[in-house]
């Protein structure tokens, strides 16, 4: 029996340690990628969104530049459709850090007429993020934006590299992007072009969880089981907010819901869950067996409309 146990113990022993070494790659290859965009670009930035991927590149982007302070500016595309609990955690974050906080506000985009707001009972403001990002980048001469995309997320951003090119449109174009041989990433431009560079590309929903789990990193309250009033529309929990009209025909309960992705309030579908901790939440994802993104009505659209967007000049 004393046998059985201490074999149980060094396989568990053994197990825990190629999950960490495991967990240490992948923050040691995006960390690389961290520092080599600083090394590339004369002004980069972070795309923040106050979501979990989004803060996870903010934290390696931390401990790459320690002690000194992160040198990149955290730029939020505000859409004004927030969560609430998102922008509190935003602006904490950035006074903790003390990094600069650049916010592009879709609003502004609407009234100065550079977009037109969708009307009707789906409307969502996702796609007119596109113009106040790409005026943002205009606005304040970025060569490279980091994001959170990874591979494992949705087809499209499984075709995307580290270093991806955006044209002078800002456009992106998955049949023309650059080898990356060997982790030698080329982000020679012309004037007018610029990159979106994706740090974590090559981790999994669950390698973001287990690293914030190990890295004791904080994040929004939305992602831990939580009760809130909901309606059930187009297979999902949505969210009651000032920002969504509830049909006659439809009712509102009070679940208990978590968040596995963070957009727009009227966009990001909710699941019934339990997991109000860390733990359970890593518990769920290993049994999970939905996309992390099926509960996005962004991307219910269509079957390209994540592709589409990023053609446009998308996150």
């Amino acid at each position: 029996m004393v046998g059985d146990i201490e074999q149980i113990e060094r396989i568990s022993l053994k197990e825990s340690t190629s999950h960490f070494n495991h967990l240490k790659e992948l923050e040691a290859e995006a960390i690389y990628v961290i520092r080599e965009v600083f090394s590339q670009f004369e002004k980069s930035g972070i795309l923040f969104s106050g979501g979990k991927d989004s803060i996870v590149v903010t934290h390696l982007a931390k401990k790459a530049f320690w002690p000194a302070k992160i040198p990149f500016p955290l730029v939020h595309i505000d859409t004004g459709h927030n969560f609430p609990e998102t922008i509190k955690f935003r602006d904490e974050l950035v006074e903790q850090l003390g990094v600069d906080l650049i916010v592009g506000s879709v609003q502004q985009s609407i009234n100065q007429g550079r977009v037109k707001e969708e009307t009707g009972k789906d409307a969502s403001r996702n796609w007119l993020q596109i113009t106040t990002l790409l005026d943002t980048i205009e606005e304040h001469q970025f060569d490279a934006l980091m994001g959170g995309a990874r591979r494992d997320e949705e087809k499209a951003r499984a075709k995307e590299r580290f270093f991806s090119h955006r044209d002078d449109f800002g456009q992106w174009d998955p049949k023309n992007q650059r080898p990356e041989l060997w982790n030698i990433f080329n982000g020679k431009k012309h004037k007018g072009e610029h990159f979106r560079v994706f740090p974590i590309s090559n981790w999994t929903e669950m390698d973001v969880w287990q690293y914030i789990l190990a890295e004791n990193i904080a994040i929004p309250s939305l992602y831990l089981a939580h009760y809130r009033d909901v309606i059930w529309r187009n297979n999902t929990w949505l969210p009651v907010s000032e920002h969504l009209h509830v049909g006659e025909e439809e009712t509102i309960h009070n679940k208990k819901v978590r968040f596995r992705t963070l957009g727009d309030i009227t966009i990001t579908g909710g699941i019934e869950s339990e997991a109000d901790t860390l733990e359970k939440v890593i518990m769920e994802v290993a049994a999970a067996r939905q996309t992390e993104r099926g509960n996005r009505a962004d991307d219910k659209r269509s079957e390209t409309s994540m592709e589409d967007r990023k053609k446009e000049g998308y996150f």
